[in-house]
């Protein structure tokens, strides 16, 4: 059986945008340095493999395309409820 290496990626939303935005992505070693930057930032983490694969394969600062709209919409969604129980 093969080894699934650990990948991350991360969104980028604000109301003034059409779309979220693919900001960064990477497997291995760089995806252990994306989520240490977003815990550092206190940015909250998701961990949804089948998500950052799907995110993993989209050029950086290009729109989330409508196809993956729903999954991201979760994302958000949680980012949103962790920031407001913590009261930020």
């Amino acid at each position: 059986m093969r080894e699934q290496r650990k990948k991350a990626a991360a969104i980028q939303y604000t109301d003034e945008m059409e779309a979220p935005r693919l900001v960064a992505r990477g497997d291995a070693e760089v995806a252990e340095r994306i989520i240490a930057r977003a815990q550092e930032a206190g940015v909250p983490v998701y961990k949804a493999p089948l998500v950052a694969e799907a995110l993993g394969s989209l050029a950086l600062q290009e729109e989330i395309p409508v196809e993956l709209y729903q999954a991201v919409a979760e994302v958000l969604a949680y980012v949103y409820t962790v920031k407001k129980e913590s009261g930020e």
